[in-house]
């Protein structure tokens, strides 16, 4: 039995297939925005439906961007022989956080997962081994996530490129294990980045 219209009903389940959204969350969500006033929820809906039309990949480092190249990727000021490989776009914002990078990044869009069937052609590698062609890079900086999927994808990394004689090296274990680098404070994503490995 419905206790609200099928109109609350459904907002409700739209906001609890969010990641990390209960029930009761997606019920407090649904009900605020119930709340607000017509023109915010509309500003709020167009926001929604403008990133979606308007973001994609950057065509060099496959941030999310609404350029063709992000200006991380765009920027002169940037070292480009230096490419540090994320998992995900929060990833890269989380070390842009720390204003001590100054490369480049590779964003992959995931990380090696057998048990979720997710193989080394479902993540970005192609576009970064594309990159790689490029003689002026000079060191990659794994800075997957320190879990399983994490270490497996950087191992595969680390054997994709060592045969091209380019420095591979990997963010110190500062970070804890199984630690998602997006919720890490940027002392200790600094402590990583400088304490990194060469693989």
């Amino acid at each position: 039995m419905d206790y609200y219209s099928s109109y609350i009903t459904k907002l409700i389940e739209e906001f609890s297939h969010l990641p990390g959204i209960g029930s009761k969350n997606a019920q407090r969500l649904a009900f605020h925005i119930l709340n607000m006033p017509e023109d915010q929820v509309k500003h709020f809906a167009k926001a929604i439906v403008d990133a979606k039309e308007n973001v994609h990949y950057c065509s060099c480092c496959c941030t999310l961007t609404d350029k063709d190249i992000c200006p991380i990727c765009s920027s002169e000021k940037r070292d480009h022989s230096v490419i540090m490989v994320v998992e995900t776009s929060r990833d890269l914002a989380a070390y842009e956080r720390t204003n001590q990078y100054d490369g480049v990044y590779h964003v992959l869009q995931g990380c090696i997962d057998p048990m979720k069937g997710i193989g080394a052609a479902d993540i970005r590698l192609k576009e970064l081994i594309k990159r790689l062609e490029d003689d002026s890079v000079k060191e990659v900086i794994v800075a997957t996530n320190l879990g399983v999927e994490g270490d497996a994808t950087a191992l595969y990394i680390r054997n994709l490129i060592k045969p091209l004689g380019i420095k591979v090296t990997r963010i110190a274990s500062g970070v804890p294990v199984g630690g998602d680098l997006e919720c890490i404070d940027e002392v200790t994503l600094l402590r990583a980045l400088k304490g990194r490995i060469e693989q």
